[in-house]
């Protein structure tokens, strides 16, 4: 067989191949918000990290907080990233089964005001927005407001929406005083002339934000999927760490964010701070997760004021088998 038909035979072949694994392929609809705590979806897509587990992943994004809870309830998509106080808020308020699979990131939430605000105390008669006014960021925004003597009443509290608009809204009306923003709206911000009055990791300790959860029910029928799934997004946050791939993820945070090339690099050093940013292997954070249901206790009032342990939301199996597959 001359070289030429060897070269083209081989082509059919790898193409047939793909054609198979993609009719195989298990389908998975994920829900995000918006933002660069998704750039290792992002390098997945990209670079095949869920097609090589056997994955066809789409990705859609949500407007607010509601939305997503409500669409994972109601089966319009399998997995949802996002703050994983989202997750306490569907079990407790909604009475849904839905399970912790995964971490991500500590939100990378700064408070962000406009430049006429002197201090967080200076919010009071203020109007501050937030997504949702009883779930994650919420919760850290009154937190820091109380800390500040401020108590409900003391100011206006507006649902907005994500970030993406929380950010939007600041910029276009001077009178939404404050929000939590996180990179690169964050960063936006600044260019714009708003300031931040502190890091939320510093002022109110660790803080387990982003992470995947979804319906018990279907993790148990979708145990190998979920696992694949698990596997898939750590190998994808092992290569957005690597610092060898840096000018790749700046490109996809370019253009997946609309980003200019300093606001992006300035959002991917936020990301590779392990403390502050991306979590290694996408690992929960235990303790963060503890302050997670230590704030809604004490800010909402729930379970009288005596958070309960985190095994009740979690199940580190999925995890677990996960990383077996990913590798050390």
């Amino acid at each position: 067989m001359n070289r030429w038909l060897h070269d083209v035979l081989a082509g059919l072949l790898c193409l047939l191949a793909g054609t198979a694994l993609a009719q195989d392929a298990a389908k998975l609809r994920v829900k995000v918000f918006p933002g660069a705590q998704n750039l290792p979806l992002y390098a997945a897509l990209a670079k095949g990290f869920f097609n090589r587990r056997g994955l066809a992943v789409e990705l859609l994004f949500t407007q607010n907080s509601v939305e997503l809870r409500d669409g994972l309830a109601n089966g319009d998509f399998e997995v949802a990233h996002a703050a994983v106080d989202n997750a306490v808020a569907m079990v407790e308020l909604a009475g849904k089964d839905v399970v912790i699979v995964m971490g991500g990131d500590s939100s990378m939430n700064e408070l962000f005001v406009q430049a006429h605000v002197a201090s967080v105390a200076d919010l009071r008669g203020r109007t501050v927005i937030v997504d949702a006014p009883n779930t994650a960021y919420a919760l850290q925004l009154k937190k820091l407001l109380l800390n500040a003597g401020l108590k409900a009443g003391d100011y206006n509290l507006k649902p907005v929406g994500s970030t993406l608009f929380r950010a939007r809204a600041m910029k276009e009306d001077r009178a939404n005083a404050a929000s939590i923003l996180n990179p690169p709206f964050s960063i936006a911000a600044q260019k714009e002339g708003m300031k931040s009055l502190g890091r939320a990791i510093d002022l109110l300790g660790p803080y387990q934000a982003t992470g995947a959860f979804v319906m018990r029910p279907w993790a148990r029928a979708n145990d190998g999927v979920l696992e694949r799934y698990v596997a898939g997004y750590i190998d994808a946050t092992r290569w957005v760490r690597d610092p060898a791939n840096r000018d790749d993820c700046l490109r996809m945070l370019s253009e997946r964010l609309k980003l200019e090339p300093d606001v992006a690099a300035r959002t991917y050093e936020t990301l590779m701070d392990p403390a502050f940013g991306l979590s290694p292997d996408a690992k929960l954070d235990v303790a963060g997760f503890r302050n997670v249901l230590a704030l809604r206790a004490e800010i909402e009032g729930q379970w009288g004021g005596n958070p309960p342990s985190p095994e009740r939301y979690l199940d580190p199996g999925f995890y677990e088998r996960g990383m077996a597959l990913a590798g050390k």
